[in-house]
This record gives C-alpha cells, structure tokens and sequence, in this order.
C-alpha cells in the first residue's frame, strides 16, 4: 500500500490497422489502461484522423447484453466472467442470429409472462377487497350481495361477473358476491340479465362477507401457488439454454468492449492511433505487450504525469483489500487529488476509533461482528441476490465495527450493558451512573475532556496531512497563509495552550507566558500580509488590482480569515463531544433497561426486557454512532486536508462492468 496515490503514466501509441484487433485483445487481458480520446493533438494532425466505424453499433451490443443478462437473472443463472482464453478465441459475432435466438426464446416465455401479469393483476385486485374489508366495518368501499339467479345458467352469470373482477362464491346456496362499490352499476346490470333475487336469510347475509373474505384469501394464496409454478417453468426453460446464453453473453461482452476500446482510437488510412493512462509500475510491461502484439510495428510515446495538469490526471488509490469498505467511503465524499495522500488508511483508523468510543460493548460488538459474517455467507452463497436492508457493503463494515466495538467493550468494562469483566481502562458505565470510580476518570466530564482531546488529535493529523499534500504540489503561498496552512496550526496549538491553561486554574485565571504575544502577533501579522504577497504574485504574472481595492481585500480577507480560524477550530474541536454524547447516552440507554427488567418478579420477562433492549439498543445506537463517525470524518478530518478535485481511475478490462454501460 502507497501512502499517496497512485503514479500514473500517459500512453500514445501507433499501430497498424491490421494489428489493431490484436492489440485491443491484449490490452483487455492486461486490463491496466484507461483509454481517453485524442484531442490534444495539433488541428491539422487531427483533421487527417478518422473515427471508429463499428459494423455493430456498440448501443445494439449493449442492449443485446442487457437482454441476455435479464433473462439470465430469470433462471437464477449468475452472468459468466470473462477469461483469457475468451479474449483468444473471439470470432466474428453473428448479431443478427443472436437477436433471432433471443426473439425466439423471449416469445417461448411470452404465454408463460402474459399469465403472470394477469393473475398478478388479480392478487392486486382481491387484496384490495381483502383490505377492505379489514379496514372498513360498514363496508362503505364494498358491494356484497347474497341470492340466486332466476333464470339463466349460473355458470355463464360466474363467467360474467368474473370480468368484472371480484370474489364470488357460486359452491353453495345461496350465491355470494363480492366487489368493490365502484362496480357496482356493472354488476347490477349483469344480475338484473339473470333475474337475480336478494336471498331474505339473514343468516346467510350476516356471514357472507366473512365468507367472502375467507374464499378470497384462499384465491391470493392459490394465485401465489399458480405464480411460482410459472416462474419454475420459465426457470426451466431457460435453463436449457443456459450454455447457449452464456457462450452468447461472452461473445457479445467481448465485442462491446472492444468497441468501448475502440471508440477512442483515431485512424489514417492504415495506421491507429490511441492513448490512455496506465500505473507507472506497469508501463514496462504494457510496452512489451504492445510490441508482441504488433511484433515491433509500432510507435510508442510515453507521457509523465508531471507534464500534464494535475487535474487531468486519473486517480487511483492503491488501499489493501481489507480496507476496500473505508476506500468506498471516501470515494463517497470525493476522488482525491492526484498525487495526494491516500485518506483511507486514516479514515479507517479514526471511524473505527470514533465508533468503539461511542458504541462500546463487547457482547452488542459480537453481535454486529456475526451479523456481519453471517450477511457475507449469505450474499457469497447467492451472487444473485440483491440487498436487502443490510447490504452487501454493510456486512463488510459491519465486520469491522464489530470488533472495534469489542475492543470499546474490553476497555470500558461492558458486556449487554452489564459490567461482567474487568474494565482494562475505567468503567464507563459507573461513571455515567454517578458511582464511586478509581482513577484519573471520576464523571462525566472527564469524559467529555477525552474526546475533545481525541479530536484536537484527529484535527492536528488532518493539519499534517494537509501540509504534505501543499509541499508536494509545491504551493507554499496556501502552506504559510492558509487557515489549514501553518498559520493557521500553529494559532491552533496557541488555542489550545491557552484553553488547557484556563480549564486547568479552575476557569479562573488565564495562561501568561512569554511566548504567547509574540507568537500570536506574528500569526495576525502573517495573516494581514496574506493579501498584499498575493497581489506581488500576481502582478508578477501580468495580473493588475489596484492600490484601494488592495486595502479594502486586506482588511476584509483578516477580519474573515481570524474568525474563520477561532471559530472555526474551536467548533471543530467541541464537535468531537458528540462522540461522548453518544457514549453516554448509549450507557444510559442500557441502565435503563436494566432498570426496566428488575421491576417484573419473574426471571422470563426480566430476560425478554433485556434482550428486547439490547436490540433497540444495538439497532438504534448502532445506527447513530455509525452517523455520527462519518459525519465527524468527512466534516471535521476531511475539510482539513481533503482535496477532493480527482477523476476515478477506470481501466477497461475482462472484468470491466462499467465501461460499456
């Protein structure tokens, strides 16, 4: 793993047209590159360039692909990878037969599709009686009669009626029927067809709709029986085809890739011409590869990443696996800048420390940690299935948040909020709970006093960060003057010393010392200076601001940048008091469950209180501290030293998904 991002190297290459296909192939193999248009070129070398023509649009490969893909995902069939030897054995794609076989197949299943869609539409048009029924005791949305026809078939009434939609109960004298009142005036008119006459049984009205209601659940439940025997015969059927869908799936990925490759080649009449980015450690053998393809014809030109705008250059973090949940989160935020520190390690560091003081429980920390696993089995035994409320990338950070919580749990003493081992730091829970402690930490505010301490060491490690960011992009003007800047630390660490100072006298007296005035006027000095060194720079570079609005830009840019800097650190730093907050509330929460379980005098209730605790509990707090630790991570640590300017890198490979879409 790289501390920074990583190194990137631009690739021109020129090939000859015959070699073209060959190269394309071997570079998907690799799968190392990013490919982006020619267009930096001179005019007239441009003008003498062709685009790709394709003899497939790449859109009719794409929508081919999606098509295979869904009727794959309809036998419960997980989509092939693609491998080498795929790449070595391509052939032309016959897309006209692949869009026959797939016509041919999609209409096999049309009857079976067509039958879903009616009797989904009838489950949909009977649990709308049903709740009904359930929701309205005077039936103001429903129509039910009970009689019998006098004159007329009862099976062709049974058949008319069922247009109409409804439930009706034709088994037994007398008859029932059930529909929603908006019908009404069609079922009149087809009862009054068949002399239909009002039963005078009162018992047989007073039951009817309870009957009704009974014989229409029985119908959802035959509906859903009828609806899973369809989709296994679809299963079935496409099944069967499996190994033809699947080679056809690989042929047409195969050839939307390289047309995705080749949309970015340009041409003269017998030569290609392409670029793209690739890691600098991997720019030998991209070389070499080329040069087999073609057998040395071809020209190759490489391109340092130094020689072209920072922000042109693509991003790619270089984060272990195991820290793959943390990279995703900080590509939520943003793409770093190029050349920039790789933020994941130390976001995950300090999410998992933000979250173990806020959520500490060894038995909860357990039970998020076999959520965790048990979520992961589940996906990894059904690739096909899609998330659910714990998603995916949620059993992966949940793997980690288990054991961080643990580890709060270990230190503070704490197991299903009780105190059942020994606390390796101080007890959390008898502090929150006022009890006699030994040791530094006595109450609540000794608490509040480590996390702010925690979080003037999280800000200071985004300060730091952020200086090595500015001395390798070389700009030492943002490094000395900026808020995040040197200045901007070092009147932090003043604040610092002088509030440690004040708490420490017993918020009565504050700090002397002799460093103190003039540190803190050479900062302020610093600051006034900031706007007139700009204006020396930039006049330097043939930009012209005049004498008074220089003034007026000093004056305003100090009093802003002062308040920006004592307000804002200050706020950063009592931010970091949620992080006790949550701990304590979470303490308290648990107490209070505690509490709750010993009224009842039985030992079954007392359990079920507590396990219906740690539930809320481990749901509720879990939730919030998980927040909580990401929004102190992207507003409080990021906002110090994030430059979040970067293009995600995006090679094209076998395995690529997104670069066709």
């Amino acid at each position: 793993m790289s501390m920074f991002t990583r190194k990137m190297r631009m690739l021109t290459a020129v090939v000859l047209e015959s070699d073209r296909d060959s190269v394309v192939r071997s570079l998907l193999e690799k799968g190392v590159m990013e490919f982006v248009h020619i267009d930096s070129l001179p005019a007239e070398k441009m003008a003498k360039l062709s685009a790709h023509s394709s003899a497939v649009p790449k859109a009719v490969l794409s929508d081919m692909r999606v098509r295979i893909e869904t009727l794959l995902r309809e036998g419960g069939i997980a989509a092939p990878e693609l491998a080498t030897k795929d790449a070595e054995e391509m052939g032309a794609l016959d897309a006209e037969g692949c869009r026959r076989y797939l016509d041919k197949l999609s209409l096999s299943l049309q009857s079976i599709r067509d039958r879903q869609k009616e009797i989904n539409q009838d489950i949909n048009a009977i649990e709308e009686i049903i709740r009904y029924s359930a929701d309205d005791n005077d039936s103001s949305y429903l129509d039910i009669r009970v009689g019998m026809n006098t004159h007329g078939s009862s099976s062709d009434l049974l058949l008319r009626l069922q247009q109409i939609g409804g439930v009706f109960l034709f088994s037994q004298k007398p008859y029932i029927s059930l529909t929603l009142r908006r019908d009404s005036s069609r079922v009149t008119d087809v009862m009054d067809k068949f002399g239909w006459t009002e039963s005078t049984d009162s018992e047989a009205q007073k039951n009817a709709l309870n009957e009704a209601v009974a014989e229409a659940k029985a119908e959802v439940e035959g509906c859903k029986a009828e609806l899973g025997k369809l989709s296994a015969e679809a299963q079935s059927r496409i099944r069967e085809k499996a190994g033809d869908l699947a080679a056809m799936w690989k042929s047409v990925r195969m050839h939307e890739l390289c047309e995705h490759v080749e949309s970015f080649f340009s041409y003269t009449k017998n030569t290609s011409l392409f670029s793209g980015w690739v890691p600098a450690e991997e720019s030998d053998d991209v070389s070499k590869l080329i040069y087999s393809a073609t057998k040395g014809r071809c020209i190759i030109e490489w391109t340092d990443a130094d020689e072209v705008p920072r922000e042109e250059v693509p991003v790619e973090m270089t984060s272990p696996k195991i820290l793959k949940p943390f990279e995703r989160m900080v590509n939520n935020y943003s793409t770093p800048e190029y050349g920039s520190i790789n933020p994941t390690p130390f976001t995950a560091v300090a999410y998992l420390c933000m979250f173990a003081l806020m959520f500490a429980d060894l038995g909860q920390g357990f039970i998020l940690l076999l959520v965790g696993l048990v979520g992961k089995w589940i996906y990894a035994k059904n690739p096909t299935k899609p998330d659910g409320l714990i998603s995916r990338y949620l059993c992966s950070l949940l793997i980690f948040l288990g054991p961080a919580s643990m580890a709060g749990g270990l230190l503070f003493g704490s197991c299903f909020g009780f105190s059942l081992i020994p606390a390796l730091w101080f007890n959390f829970d008898a502090v929150v709970e006022g009890e006699p402690v030994q040791g530094l930490i006595q109450d609540i505010y000794d608490i509040l006093g480590i996390t702010i301490k925690f979080g003037i060491v999280v800000i200071y490690l985004g300060l730091v960060l952020n200086w090595i960011n500015l001395v390798r992009k070389k700009r030492f003007f943002e490094l000395v003057f900026d808020k995040n800047g040197l200045v901007g630390g070092v009147l932090y660490a003043l604040g610092i010393w002088f509030a440690w100072g004040f708490v420490a006298s017993g918020y009565k007296t504050f700090p002397t010392s002799w460093f103190f005035q003039p540190v803190l006027t050479a900062c302020l000095v610093l600051i006034a200076l900031k706007m007139p060194v700009e204006f020396i720079i930039e006049r330097r570079h043939g930009k012209k601001k005049g004498i008074g609005r220089l003034l007026m830009d000093t004056v305003m840019e100090f009093l802003v940048e002062v308040l920006e800097i004592f307000s804002g650190f200050l706020s950063n730093s009592l931010s970091f008091m949620r992080v006790a907050g949550l701990g304590i509330a979470h303490a308290s929460l648990m107490s209070a469950f505690y509490q709750m379980a010993a009224m009842p005098g039985s030992i079954v209730p007392q359990i079920l209180i507590m396990i219906l605790g740690n539930v809320l509990v481990i749901v509720l707090e879990g939730l919030s501290a998980g927040i909580q630790s990401l929004r102190l991570n992207y507003y409080e640590f990021f906002t110090k030293y994030f430059t979040g300017h970067g293009i995600a890198f995006e090679p094209v490979s076998l395995r690529s998904r997104a670069s066709a879409d």
